[in-house]
């Protein structure tokens, strides 16, 4: 007969017990040590191209693209990174024969501008506020950088582009990918 208080109900008994340290009570569970978890590893979101920024998680769409506003190549970064940071990953996917690179503010690095002067290639974007030096750039070139904004707004017309429903990076690129696609296609 097991330890415990006893009620009686009708025709059938019920026994009640509790587990108190040193109430006297007796368990139908012998004690054990507690069960020790390791904590729960976060998982890195730097595979993931997500970064911290004002509005939280984010991620930059880096683009390139031809004279016509065609893309050419697409890559994704955390939001919180440095824009010049990604520029090696464009240029070289770009082809060899680039005459001008049109950037914005974002890209204006010294690493970015002796990158272009290696290739000859003229560097419309324009300086930071901090350059000691302004650089002169060609205005009817540099209003030809719509063309990269028009590009993101025709992929943003894509829901899944605009607000990132995916997880993965992989995923999400794939479905800039198809964006882009559809944008050739038109």
């Amino acid at each position: 007969m097991p330890a415990g208080p006893k009620k009686r109900c009708g025709n059938a008994c019920l026994w009640l017990f509790r587990s108190r340290t040193g109430s006297g009570y007796s368990s139908i569970r012998p004690a054990s040590k507690p069960i020790r978890r390791p904590p729960a590893k976060k998982k890195a979101a730097d595979g993931e191209a997500l970064g911290r920024s004002k509005g939280g998680l984010t991620t930059k769409v880096h683009a390139a693209v031809d004279a016509l506003g065609n893309p050419v190549y697409v890559h994704l970064s955390g939001g919180q990174e440095a824009d010049g940071k990604h520029f090696e990953r464009i240029i070289e996917a770009l082809p060899t024969e680039v005459k001008a690179v049109v950037g914005d503010k974002g890209y204006d690095t010294n690493a970015v501008v002796e990158r272009m002067e290696e290739h000859e290639a003229e560097v419309v974007i324009p300086s930071k506020k901090n350059r000691t030096t302004e650089r002169v750039i060609d205005k009817n070139l540099y209003q030809d950088r719509n063309k990269v904004e028009r590009f993101f707004l025709k992929i943003k017309q894509n829901s899944a582009v605009a607000t990132r429903y995916d997880k993965k990076a992989a995923c999400y690129l794939a479905v800039v990918h198809l964006a882009s696609i559809m944008c050739w296609l038109k």
